[in-house]
């Protein structure tokens, strides 16, 4: 993806905040709690977040008891963020992009990027994700990946027909993959990804994941993400409303949207002028 279509892209969720943060999954516990085991965020630890969105895993951050500077591109976003982890005092949002983020000579024991790393310049994000990392420090890039499971009634397979109707030949209409296939193939830094050596292998831990919907609220969950934002609202809308009324006349108004939640956490790898830290300093 360009950079210039990365960034376009990337502001359209900033048009619904008040949507996405209603909408959209969270991360389970179970996670972040791996996420402090591996990396030692306590309350003694340092965290930067890039890409906070309104703040859904600032929140779970900071109740680890963690400091946390969250780095947020999108006004709306931002402004949402703030307000919603108003009752932690340990944390602060900024409103930048990752890329021309002033970091002030600031460095971090954690580096956490929740669905927001694939906004995220490459050719930037990983040298500037190594920079502002103390030695021995860790990033952490958390995802969903919409998965189906065999024989389970699912949305995009009972709407099909609409989708090539109302926006016909779309290259990113398609049934989600199986969760078990996801599982075997999508390791390391993730399919399309790669730090060139400067972070070690990844740690990577897959956690199941299920939201329920009525007609109405899948569409909402799916007038919140990328793929649907950027069609022209002539298209969307209909498109939206035609699924809604799908999924109440075929599904009995109730739809799941199936997840793997994915943590990737790999060690920041020793500069050229740094000495490599110990297996046992390592943690």
């Amino acid at each position: 993806m360009a950079d210039r279509d990365r960034r376009d892209l990337g502001r359209v969720f900033d048009e619904v905040p008040e949507l996405y943060d209603r909408v959209r999954p969270g991360y389970p516990d179970e996670l972040f709690s791996d996420l402090a085991a591996i990396t030692g965020a306590d309350e003694k630890a340092s965290v930067l977040e890039v890409g906070c969105g309104t703040g859904q895993a600032t929140r779970s951050l900071a109740a680890l008891g963690c400091s946390v500077t969250a780095v947020e591109p999108g006004a709306g976003m931002a402004a949402l963020a703030r307000r919603r982890t108003a009752p932690f005092p340990n944390v602060d949002v900024e409103q930048s992009t990752f890329e021309e983020w002033a970091d002030r000579g600031r460095r971090f024991d954690v580096l956490v990027a929740a669905s927001a790393w694939h906004w995220v310049d490459p050719a930037v994000g990983w040298q500037r994700a190594h920079d502002v990392l103390s030695p021995g420090g860790w990033l952490a890039l958390l995802a969903h990946v919409v998965v189906r499971r065999p024989g389970e009634p699912e949305v995009y397979a009972e709407s099909a027909d609409l989708h090539e109707l109302f926006a016909p030949g779309n290259p990113a209409w398609g049934h989600p993959p199986l969760e078990d296939d996801v599982r075997t193939t999508d390791g390391g830094w993730g399919p399309d990804d790669d730090p060139g050596g400067l972070f070690r292998r990844p740690i990577v831990r897959w956690y199941p994941t299920v939201q329920w919907f009525d007609g109405d609220g899948f569409a909402d969950l799916l007038r919140s993400t990328s793929l649907y934002r950027r069609l022209d609202h002539d298209v969307r809308e209909p498109l939206l409303d035609a699924v809604a009324d799908r999924i109440r006349t075929r599904m009995d108004d109730r739809a799941s949207r199936r997840y793997l939640s994915v943590l990737r956490v790999g060690q920041r790898a020793a500069g050229r002028h740094e000495m490599p830290r110990s297996e046992d300093q390592a943690g």
